[in-house]
């Protein structure tokens, strides 16, 4: 059984993903939040595998609160839930760790085989923004790449590079490269400084842009 943690702040929205999901015996509706510092609030006592989290809400929005799942929660799973549909506002989910973007609109089977998905490990974007947008902003393969102008980087800051686009945490990266958190953070840092991008989200963005996300 999957077990859904629902964080929208309108009650309506709220009412009927819970009506959706607790007709399907795979899943349990564990929470309900209305933002996402209630969300954070009541994680410590509610055991979660997915979070169907709005991307428009007060106090916490879902991006902010994307980027504290993602530090505190490094296993928790992440759909995000929005009516936008902008490249730049998916782009910047997907980059602060978000697995998965669904619409507003969307049907019934399609959030059920998203949180089916995103909970099984998978990535998930909604059919309706498309499988050439999909492509871009995952795979990230610019149409004409090449070197960014004066832009030197070592072995290890492009692995990072790497491992940071495909949304791992500090923490997660010192793991997987056999290396400290504090010597992440330093080359982290020196990627920022080298690119002249002010947050994660913008040195993705840039990276993209300069095909700097070939392994």
């Amino acid at each position: 059984m999957i077990r859904v943690f629902i964080v929208d702040d309108h009650t309506l929205i709220r009412d009927g993903l819970r009506t959706l999901l607790a007709a399907d015996p795979l899943f349990e509706v564990v929470g309900e939040a209305g933002n996402g510092q209630q969300l954070l609030d009541q994680l410590p006592t509610v055991p979660t595998d997915v979070v169907l989290l709005d991307l428009n809400m007060p106090v916490l929005d879902g991006l902010a609160t994307t980027h504290r799942l993602r530090e505190e929660y490094p296993d928790l799973r992440i759909l995000l839930l929005s009516m936008l549909t902008h490249e730049r506002t998916i782009g910047e989910a997907l980059a602060a760790g978000a697995h998965g973007y669904v619409l507003k609109n969307a049907d019934k089977y399609e959030v059920v085989a998203a949180l089916q998905g995103v909970a099984a490990g998978k990535r998930f974007l909604c059919s309706e923004i498309g499988l050439g947008l999909l492509e871009k902003v995952l795979l990230q393969v610019p149409t004409a790449p090449g070197p960014a102008p004066g832009l030197s980087l070592t072995h290890r800051e492009r692995e990072i590079l790497l491992l940071v686009a495909d949304g791992l945490t500090n923490q997660e990266i010192a793991d997987q490269l056999f290396t400290s958190r504090r010597t992440v953070e330093s080359h982290r840092q020196s990627l920022l400084e080298k690119t002249g991008a002010r947050n994660t989200p913008a040195l993705v963005k840039y990276a993209m842009e300069w095909g700097l996300l070939q392994p």
